[in-house]
């Protein structure tokens, strides 16, 4: 079985929200695929964020039980696929754990559009909406390309 990641920075808003529209985008293609969600700054675990939750819950997704974990080096030996929300992500990990950039990108990048998936964090509900809106997007594009290669 293939493994994807998403990493954000928290894994409280987008990532676990990547992660969630993932794993039904992956049930309904019947592709036999796990992912997971991490962040790079977890300094003690919590849940999704409250809008981040409503936002899935609008799609027919829970993100109750998510709990954010730090990104450590057995989740990226354990994994096919690393999707950052952000360049800086990237970088990030590319910097921390250099003998991995070959399958470390942004999400952006791996669907082959430019720039970076903003951070919600701290705004109304209407940017997590957005958020989740421009994930579903990204996920689909990602769901038709690795559908064909993993």
């Amino acid at each position: 079985m293939k493994k994807i990641m998403f990493v954000c920075t928290g894994n409280t808003c987008r990532s676990p929200m990547a992660e969630i529209l993932a794993r039904n985008e992956i049930m309904k293609a019947s592709l036999n695929i796990e992912v997971a969600s991490r962040g790079i700054s977890v300094y003690f675990s919590s849940g999704a964020s409250e809008y981040a939750r409503k936002a899935m819950k609008e799609y027919g997704l829970n993100l109750d039980t998510h709990q954010s974990k730090q990104i450590e080096l057995k989740d990226i030996k354990d994994v096919d696929l690393i999707l950052t929300m952000t360049n800086h992500h990237k970088q990030y990990l590319h910097m921390n754990f250099p003998e991995f950039k070959d399958k470390i990108f942004t999400l952006k990048e791996f669907v082959e559009e430019s720039g970076d998936v903003s951070d919600p964090f701290g705004g109304q509900l209407e940017e997590y909406r957005s958020c989740a809106e421009n994930l579903h997007n990204l996920i689909q594009k990602l769901i038709l390309k690795i559908g064909h290669n993993m």
